[in-house]
Formats: structure tokens, C-alpha cells, sequence
């Protein structure tokens, strides 16, 4: 949109379109590059998208609108705003970042000690039974996965694009479950053990340590 001049009306661009069908409820996606390169790349000033909704005939009424969840009752339309959530490249490998308009009481989560991340995690082989058959060492630092995983997903959260999406998803519908904490790098460590013939063998063991943890 560009601020209409005196008396005027708002001068507007069409960057997309979409037929949608009433009785079907899902996310739509609108290209809007275009906008944000003349934004960006020519420096002209943003003043908004605008997204209309309009019923064509035969239609049965003018009762399609835009939601971040089904429709709850005229009430709650003033609660249950629009949820325009952005995706753009970085160019740098991952595919997805994510910046949400919310409202005030659904404020960006900052980094704390609840969220996903990495927490120690002691084995000792002879707490578990494996003291018997392992020679060396007698245990090892392992360490764990555990914390939340908030929408939206910041970016030290490690996060694939299936989880930003799930998490997406249960920010808008509670029955789907949020994207978990677990190990998203591993690494190895070597140990000494006795084999069937009760001979010492050394032997690399791969993905023992979590070397970094992420939502999944």
C-alpha cells in the first residue's frame, strides 16, 4: 500500500492472489517478495499489506474471513486476531526464519534456562550393570536433552522446518503437540571391554555424547 494522495484513495499493487472454498479451513500462503525487495533493495518507505477477502458469486454470503483459529462466536473475534507469520531465506542454510505479529500478551520468548538445551548427565557402568563387561573408563560424562521448545522458535533453538511448522500449528490448535527437545548432534567415545572370549577389544561406540540438542 502507498498513502493515498489529497482526497484520495489508497494506491494500491496486487502481489497475489487465491481462490479459496468456504467450507474448507486451512493456512494460505501469499508470495510477497516483490514488496520487500522494492522495500529493501530501492529503499522505499513500507506501509503495509493489505489482505481482502472477497466472496464471488454464486456465494452464499460474505462469512469467509481470516482467523488464527474455527470460528468461536462473533466475541472472540476481537481476541483471536489474524496471525500473519513471515518466512524468508537468510541464504545462510536454513531454510526458515520466523517472525510473528502477535499480540501484547503473546510476547517473543527470550532465551532462558527453561528452554531446550543442554544439561549433564554423569553414567557411571557400575550404577547400571555394565561394569562387568566394561574394562575402561568407568563411566563418562553423556549429558542430556530437556526444556521447552516455545512458539515462535527462536533461532539458537537448532530447530528443522517441520518443527517451526508444528509448533506453528499448536500455537492454533492445542490437541497438536509441540516439537520435542532431543540431541541434534552426537559425538563418539572410545571404550575397553571384554569380548565373548574375554578378551580385551577396544572399540569406538558412535553417538554416546550429545554434543548439541535442539527441537524436533
Amino acid at each position: 500500500m502507498k498513502p493515498p494522495p489529497a482526497r484520495g484513495q489508497v494506491i494500491t499493487r496486487l502481489l497475489d492472489t487465491r481462490l479459496v472454498h468456504h467450507n474448507v479451513s486451512r493456512w494460505e500462503s501469499f508470495d510477497v517478495s516483490p514488496a520487500v525487495l522494492r522495500w529493501t533493495q530501492d529503499q522505499q518507505p513500507n506501509h503495509g499489506l493489505a489482505v481482502e477477502v472477497t466472496p464471488l458469486p454464486p456465494a452464499p454470503g460474505n462469512h469467509v474471513r481470516i482467523s488464527r483459529s474455527l470460528p468461536q462466536g462473533a466475541g472472540d473475534w476481537a481476541q483471536l486476531r489474524p496471525l500473519l507469520v513471515t518466512f524468508s531465506h537468510d541464504g545462510r542454510g536454513h531454510a526458515l526464519t520466523r517472525r510473528a505479529r502477535r499480540s501484547a500478551k503473546h510476547p517473543r520468548p527470550r532465551k532462558n534456562k527453561k528452554n531446550c538445551r543442554r544439561h549433564a548427565l554423569y553414567v557411571d557402568f557400575s550404577d547400571v550393570g555394565w561394569n562387568d563387561w566394561i574394562v575402561a573408563p568407568p563411566g563418562y560424562q553423556a549429558f542430556y536433552c530437556h526444556g521447552d521448545c516455545p512458539f515462535p522458535l527462536a533461532d539458537h533453538l537448532n530447530s528443522t522446518n517441520h518443527a517451526i511448522v508444528q509448533t506453528l500449528v499448536n500455537s492454533v490448535n492445542g490437541s497438536i503437540p509441540k516439537a520435542c527437545c532431543v540431541p541434534t548432534e552426537l559425538s563418539a567415545i572410545s571404550m575397553l571391554y571384554l569380548d565373548e572370549y574375554d578378551k580385551v577389544v577396544l572399540k569406538n561406540y558412535q553417538e554416546m555424547v550429545v554434543e548439541g540438542c535442539g527441537c524436533r
